[in-house]
């Protein structure tokens, strides 16, 4: 699973404005997605260990565009092509796996992901209530998850990778609706590289829970 960084929560636009980063933000998430799916390609084969380093790269993207977007907003955009590429190398096994073993949960995954994204999606951006809390409780809840995984190398609790899984799709829940209403509240056009990093990693993050829980991996 995938750190997520939850950029500053800002003041609204005009509307005009605010079609054009929808636009903007949407058509990079779906360009990102695209090099995902090729970095994922590319690296069907790669062994454990260029996994990890080419998922410490892909983070390195992510933290270097906090401070390239303020810079150049071009920097910006191709970190976030590099943080698809690298994070697609660095999970391209774990597909091919399933793909060979369980290649209707691979479609199922991406099918209920998009369904995900879109419906939490449009229920944050169309919200008139302020979700932010709702962020910084799911941005938490989130490091909970993180350390509950950890946690989970070493003990052994039946039933935990199910309810693993399910507790991470609660939690993106929230951070989707978050992120969507920021994505409509936002106040700057050069915000977008970022806004498009949180929404990819969104739905990257839950196509992965998806994933176990149609693969198999959410059983144990």
């Amino acid at each position: 699973m995938y750190q997520y960084q939850a950029p500053a929560y800002a003041a609204p636009m005009t509307r005009d404005q605010t079609a054009t980063l929808f636009g903007q933000v949407m058509g990079l998430v779906a360009v990102t997605a695209g090099i995902f799916a090729l970095g994922c390609y590319l690296g069907r084969n790669l062994t454990a260990g260029f996994s990890i380093v080419f998922f410490i790269v892909g983070l390195g993207c992510l933290i270097a565009m906090n401070f390239a977007v303020r810079r150049s907003g071009a920097a910006g955009i191709w970190l976030l092509g590099g943080l698809g590429l690298f994070l697609g190398l660095a999970t391209g096994p774990a597909v091919a796996y399933y793909t060979t073993t369980s290649p209707a949960a691979v479609w199922q995954a991406a099918g209920a992901t998009a369904l995900f994204i879109a419906g939490f999606g449009a229920a944050g951006y169309a919200s008139r209530r302020d979700l932010s809390a709702l962020g910084r409780i799911s941005f938490f809840a989130l490091i909970g998850l993180i350390i509950l995984g950890i946690v989970l190398i070493f003990v052994h609790i039946p039933a935990a990778n199910m309810l693993y899984s399910i507790l991470g799709l609660v939690i993106f829940a929230g951070l989707t609706m978050f992120d969507f209403q920021r994505l409509r509240r936002t106040k700057g056009l050069a915000s977008a590289p970022l806004i498009a990093a949180s929404i990819f990693l969104d739905a990257l993050n839950v196509f992965l829970f998806f994933l176990r829980i149609f693969g198999g991996g959410g059983r144990d």
